[in-house]
């Protein structure tokens, strides 16, 4: 399966380290092949970006065919991710680790706390991250919405949104809410904010601190 379905940030690194005798390692070629990929895309994306390369071009340069690429990743999102998922978990420890020393903030203290990190997360991984989205918004908005990193927010966001309505009695789904505050999050809307409108990150963090929780 591929890592664009098998990463769940959290969940399945706790499932896998319970189950580390079970798991076939991966074979010496499969393993080197997928080095070679890895090295190749990274080489590309920093001549050009990551829009720019296509997936018969990663091919070339890693010396492959392309369907032993093909049969390593559907797609560039696929591949983008498995790119970025060590920078992923580590964002999501990070905001673990700080929903533990802030777990006496209110929810919309918490919910601005990871806003800032994953906003700050997106500007030091900006042309990564817009290759994960980028195939997935092709196919469908559902896609999108079902990413692995957007899953993971998405189940981080509910909690606080339900704890914010128990104060308020004309309050919106929280359901929708993190869905709309995850669409605001998604890089064709935050590269329009920032290169049209013109918003530095601490603006479009304060413009998302008025619109979706204050």
């Amino acid at each position: 399966m591929s890592i664009g379905l098998e990463l769940n940030v959290r969940s399945e690194n706790r499932v896998n380290e319970k189950n580390t005798d079970l798991i076939r390692p991966e074979r010496r070629d499969a393993a080197e092949n997928r080095q070679r990929i890895l090295d190749a895309a990274l080489r590309l994306f920093e001549q050009n970006s990551v829009e720019q390369v296509s997936m018969n071009q990663i091919a070339t340069e890693a010396q492959i065919g392309p369907g032993t690429l093909y049969r390593r990743y559907r797609n560039k999102s696929e591949l983008c991710l498995d790119l970025i998922k060590d920078n992923i978990e580590l964002l999501f420890d990070d905001i673990d680790e700080y929903l533990e020393a802030n777990r006496k903030n209110t929810p919309d203290q918490r919910l601005r706390g990871i806003l800032h990190l994953f906003i700050r997360f997106r500007e030091k991984k900006e042309q990564l991250l817009a290759g994960v989205e980028e195939s997935m918004s092709a196919n469908s908005i559902k896609s999108r919405m079902r990413s692995p990193i957007y899953d993971e927010l998405h189940q981080l966001f509910l909690p606080l949104f339900d704890e914010m309505n128990t104060a308020d009695q004309n309050h919106p789904d929280s359901v929708f809410r993190a869905d709309m505050l995850l669409m605001a999050l998604s890089n064709d809307f935050y590269q329009f904010q920032r290169n049209v409108r013109g918003y530095t990150p601490e603006m479009f963090l304060e413009e998302l601190y008025l619109t979706f929780i204050d």
